[in-house]
């Protein structure tokens, strides 16, 4: 299925491309979410009246990137939690856990922008955790998990 890209999407294309995906992606990801539209005459001749207009709000949406970026990357965030002896927690730390403190904080960071490739967090400790605001645009915060033992 032949669409039209609204919007810049990872691994696939930049705004204005015209590009073969397969139906269900399309149907199901790109048309519902605005992020493409279907290839046709019509849609080209819409797309090209309305290209400066979905243009600069791109480039809205990468300079607000931008500064959410220069705010995480480095910012060092810590969580305390019940724990065992040896720092094994009760419990883990997730993406929800994350994405609330920071938010405590000040900067606003919803929970579906942490990404932790190695899974939820068990053991006390430091970690680095990436954070993908944008398509290109991932900054790195410095997490602290304190482990506390009850007495």
């Amino acid at each position: 299925m032949e669409v039209i890209l609204l919007e810049k999407v990872d691994r696939l294309g930049g705004l204005g491309d015209k590009v073969n995906v397969k139906a269900g992606f399309a149907r199901n990801f790109l048309l519902p979410q605005g992020k493409a539209a279907f290839a046709t005459a019509e849609n080209l001749e819409a797309f090209e009246a309305r290209r400066a207009e979905l243009e600069k709000q791109a480039i809205e949406t990468l300079a607000a990137a931008e500064a959410r970026k220069a705010k995480l990357d480095g910012m060092e965030v810590s969580i305390t939690v019940r724990a065992g002896t040896e720092g094994k927690l009760f419990g883990s730390i997730g993406t929800v856990d994350i994405a609330e403190h920071v938010t405590a904080m000040g900067i606003e960071l919803a929970k579906r922008e942490v990404r932790m490739p190695h899974g939820a967090i068990r053991q006390a400790g430091e970690y680095d955790i990436a954070v993908h605001l944008l398509t290109d645009v991932n900054a790195t915060l410095k997490l602290t998990v304190i482990g506390q033992e009850d007495e």
